[in-house]
């Protein structure tokens, strides 16, 4: 089978269930979005040596994105007919090495400038992407109901991206660029 099919020439994309939809759909600019996020992952992936800690959770993440997307691509009301699940947990997950990273590093009270290693800035685009596939992803979610469990698992994603950013630079011996402290320091503190 070749990897063309003409079929969206006109502008129209295939969902799950067999419906087309146009091609800049919520639901196909979320789905591209996660997507986007998902090649985003590799890159960090590619540029981390094969035996590092993070390979293992990327590539979990990596795969559950896919299911994620294919929840997504499916409207609510056949969502029970597709067999491609995701573990309600993810959210859990993201939640015990973000914990752990930082209990070593210290809690992060200052916005910080993305950059520092190559790592850490492809993680913060992998943040920043996030956010978006989260905005995305409400948007879809006025229109269709999205599980809970992709909206909560995405929002931790960009939480964890953040923090393992962070981490990076703090195992690099790095300084991280700092902006100002966040608002809520400031007013605690001031």
């Amino acid at each position: 089978m070749k990897i063309y099919t003409r079929g969206g020439d006109k502008g129209k994309t295939g969902i799950f269930g067999g419906q087309r939809v146009d091609k800049d759909d919520v639901r196909i600019e979320a789905n591209g979005t996660i997507d986007e996020l998902n090649s985003v992952i590799g890159v960090v992936r590619a540029n981390l040596p094969a035996d590092h800690e993070w390979q293992s959770l990327l590539f979990k993440i990596q795969t559950e994105m896919m299911s994620v997307m294919s929840q997504v691509a499916t409207p609510s009301t056949i969502r029970d007919t597709n067999t491609n699940t995701l573990d309600e947990d993810l959210d859990k997950l993201c939640e015990e090495w973000m914990d752990r990273m930082t209990d070593e590093m210290g809690p992060s009270e200052t916005f910080i400038l993305p950059g520092g290693t190559i790592v850490s800035a492809h993680l913060q685009l992998a943040r920043a992407v996030a956010r978006r596939a989260e905005r995305r992803l409400w948007t879809l979610n006025k229109q269709d109901e999205v599980p809970a469990s992709v909206m909560r698992f995405i929002n931790r994603l960009s939480d964890l991206f953040f923090t393992m950013a962070r981490y990076d630079m703090y195992k690099a011996g790095n300084i991280e660029e700092r902006w100002k402290d966040f608002l809520y320091k400031r007013k605690k503190n001031g």
